[in-house]
């Protein structure tokens, strides 16, 4: 068998937002029934065809490294996991729409790992904002996925999306927002039927998500 291009990805966001649960079902295409917390960092892996079914067609071993800990750990922490963040080719940023934090505590995760080798200069101002300028020269393609969108009441997602849109517009990303049955939301709130398949999400259909 040929040797396949390793493409190492991270998956980043706080405790419980359902990394280790969106891990296991994009490379095992079913359900964690039973999540626990992430000690350190768990790897999952998928061979994933790119432009499957097409001339430029080429498989890649693709690397799910979910990360665990807290964004507001020790420093001492944050050194042990600056080795998980070595060789990146991209960023999968999680966070859970029913938590205000954890959506804020992206900028500090995406920080943590673009600039692991230098003091970080992000500056959390008192809008929630943080400096862009940091990502204006990334190059690693970023993915923002928030969950459980399911949990809230459907008069409240418009209010809730519109928050949190700044998050893809701050890092020049593409978003999914996950509900629990096997819809998709667009930015603004409306739901969009389906789900993206294998090719462009690297998993298979979302089913029932129990978060971690």
């Amino acid at each position: 068998m040929a040797s396949l291009d390793r493409v190492k990805v991270l998956v980043l966001g706080d405790s419980g937002v359902g990394k280790s649960s969106l891990v296991h079902l994009l490379c095992q295409n079913q359900v964690l029934g039973n999540p626990s917390w992430t000690v350190g960092c768990s790897v999952d892996v998928r061979i994933h065809d790119y432009k499957e079914g097409t001339p430029e067609e080429k498989a890649y071993y693709i690397e799910l490294w979910d990360v665990g800990g807290s964004v507001g750990s020790a420093s001492s922490v944050k050194s042990t996991r600056a080795v998980f963040y070595n060789s990146i080719n991209g960023i999968i940023l999680v966070h859970d729409l029913t938590n205000k934090k954890s959506s804020q505590n992206l900028h500090r995760w995406s920080s943590e790992a673009l600039n692991r080798d230098l003091v970080p200069t992000g500056v959390l101002v008192t809008n929630g904002d943080y400096d862009q300028e940091q990502f204006a020269d990334n190059q690693i393609p970023l993915l923002v996925i928030g969950t459980k969108l399911d949990q809230i009441h459907e008069t409240k997602r418009h209010e809730v999306l519109t928050r949190t849109a700044f998050l893809a517009e701050d890092f020049n990303a593409e978003e999914i927002n996950l509900v629990i049955e096997k819809r998709y939301f667009s930015r603004d709130g409306n739901q969009i039927p389906g789900f993206p398949d294998r090719k462009r999400f690297g998993g298979g259909t979302l089913k029932s998500l129990h978060y971690d």
